[in-house]
């Protein structure tokens, strides 16, 4: 059995992928904060729901295998790319740029968080997992 055949190994791994790519925007608008006519960008955050729904295998996603029994194991798919949009975090400057390095970097610390808190319930996850096969500890 793969672990990402479980859903909860699932929706964390789609989410630590989400955060990552959060991340490497946030740096880039950080990197450009004083690049004339840079615009701040973001990442549109995840439909949450729709996450769960694929990763119970109730999505209708396109391409997807049917499940004919509850015992069966859906396979599923990663949405794969994440969609970034304009985010200006204050008005232009003379330059034309709109990054606030603040609030980015309230971002980045956010995102950070998030991908810590992420990695952590995988890891309790894992060791779970290990005590119910009977080899705890690792």
């Amino acid at each position: 059995m793969q672990l990402s055949s479980i859903p909860l190994f699932d929706v964390l791994r789609e989410r630590m992928a989400w955060l990552n790519t959060r991340q490497n925007v946030l740096s880039t608008n950080v990197a450009n904060a004083d690049t004339p006519g840079y615009g701040a960008r973001d990442i549109k955050p995840m439909d949450f729901a729709a996450l769960l729904k694929r990763a119970a295998g109730t999505g209708a996603t396109p391409g997807a295998l049917t499940v004919t029994d509850p015992h069966h194991i859906a396979l599923k798919g990663s949405a794969g790319t994440f969609q970034d949009y304009s985010a200006p975090d204050a008005e232009s400057t003379a330059g034309g740029n709109t990054v606030s390095l603040e609030q980015e970097m309230i971002k980045v610390a956010d995102t950070q968080a998030q991908y810590q808190i992420a990695t952590n319930l995988y890891s309790k996850a894992i060791n779970m997992m290990r005590t119910a096969i009977g080899k705890p500890g690792g």
